[in-house]
């Protein structure tokens, strides 16, 4: 078994973990105070690109798959950190997608 099958669970963290992302940084540009989640927003947008690069790489199978996972992990760490910091409901399922993924992105090292 390779590629896809292999990493099924996480390309599908991934995949979900990246539109999860991007949903919540297209909401925190809608919030009040928008200018305070500077922080969040890039790291949404960071995330869900490295998330989706992670996500292609794997059902390539290719070489790479241990390294991105780990940066993946990483990034997923990162924004779900910040997004723990914030009330609206969009911050908070963030939070959990990218623990989630991070979680199983950990599993492939």
């Amino acid at each position: 078994m390779t590629g896809y099958h292999l990493y099924k669970l996480c390309i599908e963290a991934c995949l979900t973990c990246a539109s999860i992302c991007q949903n919540c940084a297209s909401s925190c540009l809608k919030e009040e105070e928008s200018g305070m989640m500077a922080d969040c927003i890039q790291l949404n947008l960071e995330c869900a690109t490295i998330c989706y690069a992670t996500a292609q790489l794997m059902s390539l199978n290719s070489a790479r798959v241990s390294e991105m996972a780990r940066i993946c992990a990483a990034a997923c760490d990162a924004c779900a950190e910040e997004c723990a910091k914030h009330l609206p409901d969009h911050c908070i399922e963030c939070a959990d997608a990218c623990s989630k993924c991070a979680d199983a992105c950990e599993v492939v090292n």
